[in-house]
């Protein structure tokens, strides 16, 4: 009775001790499954949250593509890079979340590429504080160049006038003109059918800023009808006078030396033509300058 007793309570240690082990394995079973199951949801909400700062780098940089960075190599950089998160990104999509090992270096690869763009950033930032300076600078040399112009075309009118001024000052001036009319033997003569030749005497006044020396001076007769009346010495020609050139009755060097000059000059009628009763006016030049006009009048 007492080995059977024993048996017994062998029995019942033995199948006590199974019980405690496997309650306590599935103890232990279950405990795992929940650190398990936790587990990967803490690696699920690392992925997603990996996923999100690859989405934002990503954003980030097609923020700097968009931007005018004016550094071709500086752009083909950022485009590799940009190119390269988004294959990270595809990768870690296809990664599962129970992958630990692979999500971890997608992590660091996070962090190799955050700091590069960094670098990038602090090379972007420089070209635009330098590009800023570059546009302000222009800007400033564009407002110098503008007030430099507006100075010389202040200069240069400024010049004009004074040279105008100076040419006014310079130019010589017919003071007095008188008419003689002679025969054919240089005598003079009131009868309009006898006069074979005209004969001025003029005074230019003095000058001591024109430039002294020889100087052409063309005299112009205007006839009552509006011609000019020409020389029977020389054929009609023809003298420089503001954007063009004129015709002119006779023509003469003086030699002008500053002072008040008198000087005479003329006009030989030519044998065919008819003396005009009327006006006629007489206009001086020298030097592309008229310098004096003197109406005068002829009476049969």
């Amino acid at each position: 009775m007492n080995k059977l007793f024993e048996s017994k309570n062998l029995i019942v240690g033995a199948f006590v001790v199974v019980l405690v082990a496997l309650c306590t394995m599935a103890f232990l079973f279950v405990h795992q499954r929940k650190e398990l199951n936790e587990m990967v949801e803490q690696m699920t909400i690392e992925k997603e949250e990996l996923e999100e700062e690859y989405e934002e780098l990503a954003y980030q940089f097609d923020g700097y593509q968009q931007m005018d960075i004016r550094n071709d190599s500086l752009q083909d950089l950022l485009s590799q890079e940009q190119q390269r998160v988004q294959d990270l990104l595809e990768e870690l999509r296809q990664t599962k979340a129970s992958n630990a090992r692979k999500i971890a270096e997608l992590k660091k690869e996070l962090a190799t590429v955050r700091s590069i763009m960094k670098d990038y950033v602090r090379q972007i930032d420089s070209l635009n504080a330098t590009n800023q300076r570059l546009t302000v600078e222009n800007e400033q040399l564009t407002l110098n160049n503008e007030e430099l112009n507006r100075n010389n075309e202040q200069l240069t009118r400024s010049n004009e006038q004074l040279t105008a001024t100076v040419n006014r000052a310079s130019m010589l001036e017919m003071t007095s003109c008188a008419l003689t009319t002679l025969n054919k033997n240089d005598r003079k003569t009131r009868m309009a059918n006898h006069i074979c030749k005209l004969q001025f005497d003029y005074t230019i006044a003095k000058n001591i800023t024109c430039q002294p020396g020889i100087k052409q001076l063309y005299a112009r007769i205007i006839t009552p009808d509006g011609n000019v009346l020409s020389n029977r010495s020389r054929d009609i020609q023809l003298f420089a006078f503001e954007s063009g050139e004129i015709p002119y009755s006779m023509v003469q060097d003086i030699e002008y030396s500053g002072e008040p000059y008198s000087g005479t000059c003329y006009c030989t009628l030519s044998e065919a033509e008819t003396v005009q009763k009327g006006f006629y006016t007489i206009d001086f030049f020298c030097e592309g300058n008229l310098i004096g006009s003197f109406p005068f009048q002829l009476k049969k």
